[in-house]
C-alpha cells in the first residue's frame, strides 16, 4: 500500500505544479520586497514613505480580506488564481518598465501596491480554500508541511538571491517577479484538479450576508475560535519581536551581516519544524501541539534578553522558530478539514484578517514600546504575555480534547481522492 502522506504526494501532478509555481513566485516576491523600500528611499529619501508603502499591503488585507473570502466562495477558484497571477504580472512588469524608462513615480507605486495587495489577498485565500480539493483530505497535512518547508527555504536562501538581483540592476527584481507570476499562472493553467465542489444551492445572498454566514460558522467552532484568538494575541508579540531582536542585536554590536545571520537562524529553525510538521500533526492532538508551542515560546523568548552575543541570539531564534510551523500546519489542517468547502474562503479570510490585524498592531506598537520601556524590559513583558497565553490554552478543555487533525473524516470524496482510487 502506498503511503498517502509521504512521497506519493509528489506523484500528484496537480500538487507538484501548484507547489513549484508558488515556490518560483515566492522567490520573485522576496526579490521585490527587498527592492521596493530601496526604490522608495531613492525616489523620496523618506523612510516614513518607505514604511508606508510596505504597510499598504497589510492594510489592504485587513480592509479587503473578508470580502475576498466571500468572493472566493462565489467565484471559480482556479480562474480567480490565474487572473490574480496575470494581474500581478502586469503590475510588477509595469514598475520594471517605468524604472527602465526613468518614469517611475510615487503615485504609480502606491497604486501598484494597493492593487497587488488586493490580488494577493484573493490569491492566498483561494489557494488555501482549494488545497483540500487538490490533494485530498488524507494528504492535506503533508501538503501544508511541504508548503511551509518551501516558504522557509525561500526565507533561508531568498535574501541573498534578492540582494544579488538588486545589485544586477534596480529593474531586475521587478522583472523577475513579473516572470515568476507568469510562471505561476502557467502552472495553474496546466492543473486538472477541481478547486471546489459543486454548489448544492446556487442562490446568491448579499455579499454582507455571506460574510456574516462565514463569521457565524466560525463563532460556533470552539477550538478554532479560541486558537484563532490565541494566535492573534501571539502575533502581537511576533510583530513587536522583529524590531525588538534587531534592537537587541545592535546593542550587542552586531553588524548588518550578523543581523541577517540571526534571521537566517530563525528561517533554518522554521525549515526544520516544517519538515516534521506532517508527521507530528498526524501523531499528536492539535491541543497538545498548541500547548507545547506556547510553553516553549514562553520559556525561550526571555533568552533573547540574556544572550551575550549575536551568535547565541541566532541560536535562540532558531530554537524558538522550530515549533511554530508544526502548529501552523496542525491548525490549518484542522480548520480546513472541518470547514465545509463552500465556506472555506470565508473561514480562512476571517482567521487571516484577525491574525494579520494583530500582527500589524504588534509591528506598530513595537517601536513605541522599545522607546518607552527599553528593549530588555520589553522582552520580559513579551515573555509574561506568552506565559499567560500558555496558561489559558492549557486550561481550555475544548482545546485539550481536540483530536489529531489527520483523524478528522473528510466531508465528501474530492476529485483528488477519486483520481487516486482510479489510478
Amino acid at each position: 500500500m502506498n503511503n498517502p502522506h509521504g512521497p506519493g504526494l509528489f506523484r500528484n501532478r496537480d500538487f507538484s505544479l501548484l507547489l513549484s509555481g508558488q515556490l518560483v513566485s515566492a522567490v520573485g516576491n522576496q526579490a521585490e520586497s527587498m527592492a521596493l523600500p530601496l526604490i522608495v528611499l531613492t525616489l523620496t529619501g523618506s523612510a516614513t514613505q518607505a514604511g508606508f508603502v510596505l504597510g499598504l499591503g497589510t492594510l489592504t488585507f485587513l480592509v479587503f480580506g473578508l470580502v475576498a473570502g466571500a468572493l472566493v466562495d462565489r467565484w471559480d477558484r482556479k480562474a480567480t488564481m490565474i487572473w490574480c497571477e496575470l494581474g500581478r504580472t502586469v503590475l510588477a512588469g509595469g514598475v520594471a518598465v517605468a524604472l527602465w524608462l526613468n518614469q517611475l513615480t510615487m503615485p504609480q507605486l502606491y497604486a501598484t501596491t494597493v492593487l497587488a495587495g488586493i490580488l494577493t489577498t484573493l490569491f492566498q485565500v483561494a489557494n488555501t480554500a482549494a488545497l483540500p480539493n487538490v490533494v485530498g483530505p488524507r494528504r492535506l497535512s503533508a501538503a501544508l508541511g511541504y508548503s511551509q518547508s518551501a516558504a522557509s527555504a525561500v526565507g533561508v536562501f531568498g535574501a541573498s538571491l534578492a540582494g544579488a538581483l538588486y545589485a544586477a540592476g534596480r529593474t531586475v527584481p521587478f522583472a523577475v517577479n513579473a516572470v515568476s507570476f507568469a510562471v505561476s499562472a502557467a502552472s495553474l493553467r496546466l492543473m486538472r484538479a477541481r478547486f471546489q465542489l459543486d454548489r448544492q444551492d446556487a442562490r446568491r445572498a448579499r455579499l454582507t450576508a455571506e460574510i456574516r454566514e462565514g463569521l457565524g460558522w466560525l463563532r460556533h467552532q470552539p477550538v478554532i475560535r479560541f486558537l484563532t484568538l490565541v494566535s492573534a494575541a501571539d502575533k502581537v508579540r511576533y510583530g513587536a519581536g522583529y524590531l525588538l531582536i534587531i534592537t537587541l542585536a545592535r546593542q550587542l554590536g552586531a553588524s548588518s551581516l550578523w543581523i541577517g545571520v540571526i534571521f537566517s537562524g530563525a528561517a533554518v529553525g522554521a525549515l526544520a519544524g516544517a519538515l516534521v510538521a506532517d508527521r507530528t500533526t498526524r501523531r499528536f492532538p492539535l491541543g497538545r501541539i498548541a500547548v507545547v508551542m506556547l510553553w516553549l515560546e514562553a520559556l525561550m523568548f526571555p533568552l533573547y534578553a540574556v544572550a551575550p552575543n549575536p551568535l547565541l541570539l541566532a541560536v535562540v531564534a532558531a530554537a524558538e522558530s522550530l515549533v511554530a510551523p508544526v502548529y501552523a500546519v496542525a491548525m490549518a489542517t484542522h480548520q480546513l478539514a472541518i470547514t465545509p468547502d463552500e465556506l472555506r474562503g470565508r473561514a480562512t479570510s476571517a482567521v487571516s484578517t484577525l491574525t494579520m490585524g494583530a500582527l500589524s498592531i504588534g509591528t506598530l506598537a513595537g517601536g513605541v514600546l522599545i522607546t518607552a520601556l527599553g528593549a530588555k524590559p520589553l522582552v520580559w513583558l513579551c515573555g509574561a504575555w506568552l506565559l499567560t497565553l500558555a496558561l489559558l490554552t492549557t486550561a481550555n478543555r475544548a482545546v485539550r480534547q481536540a483530536p489529531p487533525a489527520g483523524t478528522i473524516p473528510p466531508q465528501r470524496p474530492t476529485s483528488a481522492e477519486t483520481s487516486d482510487v482510479a489510478s
